[in-house]
């Protein structure tokens, strides 16, 4: 067998192959005699049928099985022998493929990428440094209070924060519009669920009044036709609902796990769940700074292949999470929506593995049941997650993956400059947001950018 290797990109390789006509000839020969000795023809009996007759009917059939056989055998050997390493199946294609002649066919396939990874020394990371204080717990705790509240009919006009049950209908001018109307709907004045500037002119209305609320939709509203148009809103207020906090009792700690309903063990464990929620917070946004530096400093070639396995896996994550049934045909979804995305990941991704690799970085069983543990004791009986995760050789490898990626990512800081900054709880969960949406922002402004230098 003769092999040529054709480099057409970073990432792509044309591989040639040429079978000797003998070899592929006298493999199509034995599998025509073994299919002969099967054979069922009226007028013949079992295995009696002439190889002439045997030819004429299978040999075209026999010969797409036989070389379909041999170019998948001869790839496997040949990325073996020529150090390939693939990224995704290969496109294979025959090019001569006739009895008497050398086979020839061609696979075209996209190979990792070979990574000199390049330092991110000099770059900025801010590090947020967080104390959660007792004022931060009495906050959450009015928080849990307001999500268990009740609401009650009070005999005042609405203030912010109130729930009113209102019947409305829009007009544009005159004439009604559709999808602008409801009888009995319950909102909360403040909540964002309407329009800008509806709910604020409902501020000191009482039940039983009338009231005509004049808006302007936004630009980009969804609805194309009323995009930008003022419009008015004719609403009769039927009643006015005050918040009905819970009282901090033994039923209401009860509901949130403390069982003999102990307030200083209650503020305990909403301490606890909060410097909880503030470590991750901060983790995610050191990750997010050290590995943006990192894909800037790596302007690494991503293999389309793995991108499309990354876009698949996260429509079917979109599925999931928008309740779609596992019968959902997930092809459905554009691609457009989560390509941006998939190929930051894939890249991430092939960094990450390179400072793994480089840096010999390693987890064991010990390190992995103790990462367990820590996820378990959010649970009520944590030894049974434990004992779950660490049977489960699959759930074991995701948190084995989890743990390298966090020390490969405190490698790379080593190589920025960090800054502390202090913030409060609630700065640093906002913090870590925003970062996360700059960095979807700057992924598909590039995005965007290779784009446009494509169709150039």
């Amino acid at each position: 067998m003769q092999v040529s290797v054709e480099t057409t990109s970073q990432i792509e390789r044309r591989v040639t192959f040429q079978v000797p006509a003998a070899e592929v000839d006298e493999a199509v020969e034995a599998r025509l005699k073994d299919t002969a000795k099967n054979v069922r023809l009226n007028g013949f009996r079992k295995g009696r049928v002439p190889m002439s007759v045997v030819r004429q009917r299978y040999g075209r059939d026999v010969r797409d099985e036989v070389v379909g056989e041999l170019m998948r055998e001869r790839y496997v050997r040949a990325i073996t022998e020529q150090n390939l390493n693939p990224a995704g199946f290969p496109s294979i294609e025959p090019k001569v493929n006739e009895t008497g002649k050398d086979l020839e066919f061609v696979a075209s396939l996209e190979v990792y990428p070979e990574i000199e990874l390049a330092s991110i020394e000099g770059a900025e990371v801010e590090r947020p440094v967080v104390e959660v204080t007792e004022a931060d717990v009495d906050e959450m705790i009015d928080t849990l209070r307001k999500q268990n509240a009740a609401w009650e009919e009070v005999a005042r006009a609405a203030q912010e924060g109130d729930q009113v049950t209102i019947d409305f209908q829009g007009f544009l001018g005159d004439e009604p519009f559709e999808g602008g109307s409801a009888e009995g709907h319950d909102l909360v004045i403040g909540s964002g669920s309407f329009i800008p500037g509806f709910e604020e002119q409902l501020v000191g209305a009482a039940a039983g009044e009338e009231k005509e609320i004049q808006v302007t939709f936004p630009e980009d509203y969804q609805a194309e036709h009323l995009a930008g148009k003022d419009a008015t809103f004719k609403v009769k207020v039927h009643k006015v609902s005050g918040q009905a906090l819970p009282e901090i009792d033994a039923e209401f700690i009860q509901r949130f796990g403390v069982e003999d309903g102990d307030l200083d063990k209650f503020r305990e464990e909403v301490k606890r769940n909060m410097s909880r929620e503030a470590k991750q917070a901060i983790d995610n946004r050191v990750k997010q700074q050290v590995l943006e530096a990192l894909k800037k400093a790596n302007d690494v070639p991503v293999p389309q292949t793995l991108v499309q396995q990354e876009t698949d896996a996260l429509k079917r994550q979109a599925a999931q999470q928008f309740g779609l049934g596992e019968d959902f045909d997930v092809s459905q979804l554009p691609n457009e929506l989560f390509a941006d995305q998939a190929k930051g990941r894939v890249q991430v991704g092939l960094l990450l593995a390179e400072v793994i690799k480089a840096g010999e970085l390693d987890a064991d069983d010990d390190e992995i049941r103790g990462r367990v543990e820590e996820l378990a004791e959010q649970y009520q009986d944590p030894q049974q997650v434990v004992d779950y995760y660490m049977s489960n050789d699959q759930l074991k490898a995701q948190v084995k993956s989890a743990i390298l990626e966090e020390k490969a990512v405190d490698k790379l800081l080593e190589q920025a400059s960090v800054k502390d900054v202090e913030m409060s709880y609630q700065q640093a969960l906002a913090a870590a947001q925003q970062q996360a949406e700059q960095d979807d922002a700057e992924d598909e402004a590039q995005t965007a950018s290779e784009d446009e230098q494509s169709k150039a």
